[in-house]
């Protein structure tokens, strides 16, 4: 499911705490940890890390192409580490852009 897509299906303070985050990292690029992180076991991908209500935490993983921020998938985490399914689907997305 596209970015946008699994915005919509949040609440409403989810989205804008997401959003918030994600226009952060776009215009005062380069911005680091605690908000963004690149993703080493991937190159060229990066995330923005969000906490949201409840102590859970969502990750939009992006990438920079043609001076721009492309947003290729997000998620809310389950566990500690980022699935390998979520880090394959944005680095495929990525790879398509090409």
């Amino acid at each position: 499911m596209p970015v946008r897509e699994w915005l919509l299906d949040l609440a409403r303070d989810e989205r804008k705490r997401i959003g918030d985050d994600i226009r952060t990292a776009e215009f005062g690029w380069p911005v680091g940890m605690p908000l963004c992180r690149s993703i080493s076991s991937h190159k060229g991908l990066w995330e923005v890390r969000t906490t949201l209500p409840g102590n859970r935490t969502a990750r939009v993983l992006f990438c920079a192409y043609k001076r721009e921020m492309i947003l290729l998938h997000g998620f809310v985490k389950k566990a500690q580490k980022t699935p390998k399914a979520d880090l394959d689907l944005a680095t495929k997305r990525m790879r398509g852009l090409e």
